[in-house]
């Protein structure tokens, strides 16, 4: 069968290196893809904002699956163009990509469904949201509504804080339209975890646990980033109790609430989840394969996951016996100077075909001159398997820095704590 990714990151290499997998499969397209998937794939340069464009290439090559990886293509409605147009397609339609294309439309389904979550108000204008900050306390969280490329989420520790903040999301329009309505949260405390599941609209299954390191340098100093780093599985999902809790409170209620709300959705739902006390609670929705979380549990499924995408397309994913590798999985980003603020791009990398017993996947690369050259922020993502999270770590950090290219960075505390 042929294939079609759309995408260019760590994410969508990852979901191309499994898929490659399949015995299925004999042709895969990337669109855009990067220098790393070029080694899996055909790459096509059509931008996943082009749905016309991405849908007419898939009929013109008689794709048999389209997978979408980035939220964007998704909150646009490309899995409705798709699936229009008769092509199988793996990802949320428009009405099920609003969990993570508006705030609002998440907190409110939350609440409905009595899914633990913070408390929050949603505002229109700057100046009715003026008069209410402070109203759950500080620190207090402001977030963007809309999309903001994971950066439309303010903490104010003080009143003065929040104003500015809120001047530039709502006022200012610093995020563009995402900032047309905005979420005032109360402030929760405890451990943040996620929980990546496969969903055909009518059955919920999670995956194996991971953990992401989100700050740019070690012993998590810095500014958040996308990610620097994983670690599978999580050793807080150890505990049988807190996972039935989640089961019970928040993966069953979302897959009833989901049913009752009429909401056919099919693809990835990745839950963010604060816990204090053995309480979970929600902190978000996205709508598709965390990055780098994909790359920490990709490597460690064993079942074809091109039978499970089509199994959640057909309805069927009660029916799958999802099995996992018993090796621990660590992955460590290599991010360009400067990152999360601004880098310079096109720096030629050096060492790729020297790393050994480790998957490198692409994140921000490109070809130029023939060479491979950094094209964004994370540029990649090392990966080893080993019997222990110590093993999979050390594997890694002896490999790691083999990969160079100029101002090149990357945290050397991934996994320690683990």
């Amino acid at each position: 069968m042929k294939v079609m990714i759309v995408g260019s990151g760590g994410r969508e290499h990852a979901i191309a290196w499994k898929v490659s997998q399949s015995p299925k499969v004999d042709q895969i397209y990337c669109v855009p893809g990067n220098a790393g998937m070029a080694d899996l794939a055909e790459c096509v340069d059509i931008s996943v904002e082009d749905i016309d464009g991405c849908v007419q290439f898939a009929k013109d090559k008689a794709v048999d699956l389209v997978v979408v990886g980035p939220e964007v293509p998704l909150v646009l409605g490309m899995a409705d163009a798709m699936q229009a147009a008769g092509i199988r397609v793996f990802g949320p339609n428009k009405k099920c990509a609003q969990f993570e294309g508006s705030k609002a439309f998440t907190k409110d389904f939350l609440i409905r469904h009595n899914i633990p979550t913070a408390q929050y108000k949603e505002y229109h204008s700057y100046d009715d949201i003026v008069k209410d900050l402070g109203i759950f306390g500080y620190p207090m969280v402001i977030k963007a509504d809309g999309l903001a490329a994971g950066k439309g989420v303010v903490i104010p520790e003080t009143e003065a804080d929040a104003k500015a903040a809120m001047k530039e999301i709502m006022a200012d329009k610093k995020f563009g339209e995402a900032g047309d309505t905005a979420v005032i949260e109360e402030y929760l405390t405890g451990i943040e975890a996620s929980i990546l599941c496969f969903v055909d609209g009518n059955t919920i299954v999670p995956m194996e646990s991971a953990r992401d390191y989100k700050r740019a340098y070690d012993g998590d100093k810095g500014l958040n980033t996308g990610g620097m780093g994983n670690v599978s599985p999580n050793k807080l999902f150890d505990d049988p109790e807190l996972n039935q809790k989640i089961q019970d409170e928040i993966l069953t209620p979302i897959i009833e609430g989901f049913k009752a709300d009429q909401m056919d959705f099919v693809g990835i739902l990745f839950i963010g989840l604060m816990i204090k006390d053995g309480q979970p609670k929600v902190l978000e929705f996205n709508v598709r394969f965390g990055d780098p979380e994909a790359q920490v549990v990709l490597p460690r499924m064993q079942t074809d996951l091109v039978d499970v995408m089509e199994a959640c397309i057909d309805g069927r994913l009660a029916d799958c016996d999802i099995k996992w590798r018993p090796e621990h999985a660590v992955t460590v980003v290599i991010a360009s100077g400067g990152y999360p603020a601004s880098y310079t791009k096109g720096y030629e990398i050096t060492g790729l075909d020297d790393v050994e017993d480790c998957v490198v996947f692409h994140a921000g690369t490109a070809f130029k001159d023939g060479k491979v050259v950094s094209n964004g922020g994370r540029v990649l993502a090392v990966t080893a398997l080993g019997d222990t999270t110590e093993a999979a770590r050390q594997k890694v950090y002896s490999q790691i820095d083999k990969i160079q290219f100029k101002d090149c960075f990357h945290r050397n505390d991934i996994a320690v704590d683990a």
